[in-house]
């Protein structure tokens, strides 16, 4: 088999499961924090601060870069599906313009803004390297299905934008408004998700400093209080129907 078509392959199936990727290096990156800290790793309250800031900095640009993609995507394309590649058409306004996989670049740095977290060079180089070999061949498989189905379009929207480092040289407005509805819908686990991580890595730490199991009554304790109350919120609003895509 080609080297290509193995991609291709590979891509196809890792495609289905790339939702647990980041739940394995989240597990990992716990370990190894833990680990670091049991064997003597120190920060001051400030030096861990600055990490702290740093990784929200990363991770909700990682998240606005979803959150304008989502909210100016047409129907049907594959966003959170699991289950195969999905398009009706080709996307090539607003960021797609700058970028051909915006959403792949949005999930990179937000899943960076929790490596960062873990206060580890090899970790964060580590986990780069797992991210560049996992998702170079999602995002082959993605564009051997886009090729075989919309050809020369697709082709020639791909010869002039970048793969996953954005570029302004051709940006076009976005030909969709954008979706508030669709992107409380499917971006809320995000949001989520930011403060969670920093929550648990910022009590880890707490305990450890302290010597025993103590949650940290601190601005990151609240902020993840009000983005679970969102969560609530918006998942009680989709329940009754009053969020609608």
């Amino acid at each position: 088999m080609a080297l290509q078509e193995s991609f291709v392959k590979q891509g196809n199936f890792l495609f289905r499961y790339r939702s647990y990727l980041p739940l394995t290096l989240v597990v990992a990156g716990i370990g190894v924090f833990t680990t670091d800290l049991f064997h003597g790793q120190t920060f001051t309250d400030l030096q861990y601060f600055s990490i702290e800031i740093a990784s929200l900095i990363v991770s909700l640009t990682g998240l606005f870069i979803r959150i304008i993609t989502v909210g100016h995507t047409p129907p049907l394309t594959s966003g959170r599906n699991t289950k195969e590649q999905l398009a009706d058409e080709i996307n090539t306004t607003g960021i797609y313009s700058m970028v051909r996989h915006p959403l792949y670049l949005g999930n990179f740095l937000m899943w960076a803004g929790a490596a960062i977290l873990v206060a580890n060079l090899y970790f964060f180089i580590i986990f780069v390297l797992i991210y560049w070999i996992y998702y170079e061949r999602i995002m082959c498989a993605e564009e051997q299905f886009l090729r075989n189905k919309f050809g020369k379009t697709y082709m020639d929207w791909a010869e002039q934008t970048p793969a996953f480092i954005p570029s302004c040289r051709n940006k076009k407005k976005p030909v969709y408004p954008f979706n508030i509805k669709k992107v409380l819908i499917k971006e809320k686990n995000g949001l989520l998700a930011v403060f969670i991580l920093l929550f648990i890595f910022h009590n880890i730490r707490y305990s450890c400093v302290k010597g025993k199991m103590l949650i940290d009554n601190n601005w990151v304790l609240w902020c993840t209080v009000i983005a679970i109350i969102l969560y609530v919120i918006l998942k009680l609003l989709k329940k009754t129907f009053t969020l609608t895509k």
